[in-house]
């Protein structure tokens, strides 16, 4: 990675969000690369990213960024380039402005060029679009980073991930454990993985299933242990979280549950994934206090039956 004062221009990029969000701006990341090979891309995001962001090669440094409320910090050497990949309100466009950049990549409005908003693109296209009409050409689907090395007794494992943030995309916990029967009964080695915050959904989804506590991994490996063990899985088993971006990143075969958010905007590209729902169930509110009935229409067969057919 760069270092502040290394004499390079910097290119801020912002978006303050998530690890989902993080992976589908790779594509855009890399254009921006290829297009500036001169500058220091700094990602402005939440700090908690920091373990991953040297393995997505465009990235030279974080710049930490909880959200919106606060501007982002302003690095040593000012900002050249600021690259809008957070959204299109008034909120992200002032922090963008505040960086009091040469020069702006964002969609149009009446102070700046660009392709305007459309609704309903996938987030992937849509960044990718935004930078290529800026002049950084991205390809949607060049979603690859550096795969970690795998925990030591990991590799090869079927992973569950029992994690999400709101209650919208809580997929049943008797469910996940009858995938994972299903799984270990094929000889394959299963493994429970979450945040703290899903320990104890990962600990019930285990112990359903008949498996020890040391399987549970969910509140034990941080965020680069847990791209190790994905990175190296024989399979994941999850709903549209930021576990499914990385299988996606490592080209790892996933069978990915969608609730609230439709995949034709977050779903994984072309290759060893399976993508189940029902659409005509779908509401939509991804800050439901309870699972949003497009994911509560798949069942444990179903998506034992998806992972079964892309495991590796």
């Amino acid at each position: 990675m760069s270092t502040p004062g290394s004499g390079r221009p910097n290119l801020v990029v912002l978006r303050a969000l998530k690890l989902g969000d993080l992976l589908v701006a790779v594509p855009a990341l890399k254009g921006l690369r290829r297009r500036f090979p001169e500058h220091r891309i700094l990602y402005a995001a939440p700090a908690w990213l920091r373990p991953l962001t040297d393995l997505v090669g465009p990235i030279d440094a974080l710049l930490p960024t909880p959200g919106l409320d606060t501007p982002v910090p302003h690095p040593e050497g000012g900002v050249d380039i600021a690259a809008n990949l957070h959204g299109n309100g008034p909120d992200s466009r002032l922090r963008l402005r505040e960086l009091g950049a040469r020069q702006r990549v964002e969609h149009r409005s009446s102070e700046s060029f660009g392709p305007r908003w459309r609704d309903g693109m996938h987030e992937r296209e849509r960044w990718a679009r935004l930078v290529s009409a800026h002049g950084a050409h991205a390809d949607p689907l060049d979603v690859a980073i550096e795969r970690p090395e795998a925990p030591a007794g990991t590799a090869g494992a079927a992973v569950i991930h029992v994690g999400a943030a709101y209650a919208s995309r809580h997929w049943p916990v008797d469910r996940f454990a009858a995938v994972a029967r299903g799984l270990e009964s094929d000889g394959t080695r299963v493994l429970f993985t979450g945040g703290a915050q899903d320990r104890d959904r990962a600990l019930a989804a285990a112990g359903l299933a008949d498996l020890p506590r040391s399987r549970v991994l969910a509140g034990r490996a941080g965020l680069r242990e847990l791209a190790g063990v994905i990175g190296h899985a024989a399979v994941l088993v999850s709903v549209d979280t930021g576990a499914a971006h990385l299988a996606s990143a490592f080209g790892t075969p996933s069978a990915v549950i969608f609730g609230p958010a439709p995949p034709e905007e977050w779903g994984p590209p072309p290759g060893p994934h399976r993508v189940l729902t029902d659409a005509a169930l779908r509401r939509g509110d991804a800050f439901a206090d309870r699972p949003d009935p497009a994911l509560l229409a798949v069942t444990a067969a179903e998506a034992l039956a998806a992972a079964r057919s892309v495991r590796r």
